[in-house]
């Protein structure tokens, strides 16, 4: 059973930085997929960000040009940097291993960490 386990969350001002980290347990980490989701209170948990296993990465509309997702495959840790953050930003934030499937990136473990919460203040 791969265990995931998210850190480096924290409350932090509109545009400010933040570096969220993933790691995940497997041998075979450097041949997954990964993918960042983030759950704001009330919604649906929603993809984020992908990086494939040769490191092309994929982002969602709403975060183009502001998250870089990265990837140490030595430490099985998956990164998310995100930048000029704003409080639409304020979530949960989870990784997992991604499959594609038709037009979107989808979890493929079926179980989840703990997350970590991101909130952006005014």
């Amino acid at each position: 059973q791969v265990q995931l386990v998210e850190s480096g969350g924290g409350l932090v001002q509109a545009g400010g930085s933040l570096r969220i980290s993933c790691v995940a347990s497997g041998r075979t980490f450097s041949l997954y997929h990964m993918g960042w989701f983030r759950q704001a209170p009330g919604k649906e948990r929603e993809w984020v960000a992908t990086i494939s296993w040769s490191s092309p990465t994929y982002y969602a509309d709403s975060v183009k040009g502001r998250f870089t997702i990265s990837r140490d495959n030595a430490k099985n840790t998956v990164y998310l940097q995100m930048n000029s953050l704003n409080p639409e930003d304020t979530a949960v934030y989870y990784c997992n291993k991604v499959v594609h499937t038709g037009d979107i990136w989808q979890p493929d473990f079926g179980s989840w960490g703990q997350g970590t919460q991101v909130t952006v203040s005014l």
